[in-house]
């Protein structure tokens, strides 16, 4: 093993103060900021983004803003969320995230407001996400966990690169009840 790059990498993870700024096609992943409220507000209402992120599920000002906070306060805690924002007009649609676990293991996860969806956001995000998490940062495994009957999300961690590894019964909680995941992972090294 090449103790010096696993230093390295150690030295990176810990000197990420805020999520970067990645090109992703026809998007940018970037930080969120107040301008983004109204994509706040709109995911609000999607019958599942609250469910199983913290978007508030009743959209007031004083919510949107805390919603927006939190993401500035997540990178503390090895979280970095970010707008996916068309890189057109920088109006954001939606969420990418990486949750780093370990120097070798992260999380990585998105969402799409129900009006941006099947234009590339979410595909465009999650090759992003993963390029960054896998080459720039140096994690050798990338988890992705999807919903069974999601075949939209199911469709985009393949065309990602990712591949199925397994159902994992009642892994998740969603909505107070225990739910079937599906497992998917990227390897920085692919097998």
């Amino acid at each position: 093993m090449d103790h010096r790059h696993r230093s390295d990498r150690r030295d990176v993870l810990t000197d990420l103060r805020e999520p970067p700024v990645l090109g992703a096609g026809d998007y940018t992943l970037r930080p969120w900021s107040m301008a983004d409220l109204h994509t706040v507000r709109e995911a609000s209402t999607d019958p599942l983004i609250p469910l199983i992120t913290t978007v508030p599920p009743v959209y007031s000002d004083a919510e949107g803003i805390a919603f927006v906070e939190r993401q500035w306060g997540r990178p503390a805690a090895g979280r970095y969320p970010m707008a996916i924002a068309r890189a057109s007009d920088g109006c954001a649609v939606g969420n990418a995230g990486l949750d780093i676990l370990s120097a070798d293991r992260a999380t990585v996860g998105y969402w799409v407001l129900a009006s941006a969806r099947r234009a590339g956001a979410a595909g465009s995000a999650l090759k992003a996400i993963t390029e960054w998490g896998l080459h720039e940062l140096g994690i050798a495994r990338l988890d992705l966990y999807a919903e069974p009957w999601n075949t939209g999300s199911l469709r985009t961690a393949e065309s990602a690169g990712y591949q199925r590894e397994g159902l994992l019964r009642d892994w998740a909680r969603v909505g107070g009840e225990l739910k079937d995941v599906v497992m998917y992972a990227a390897l920085r090294t692919p097998r």
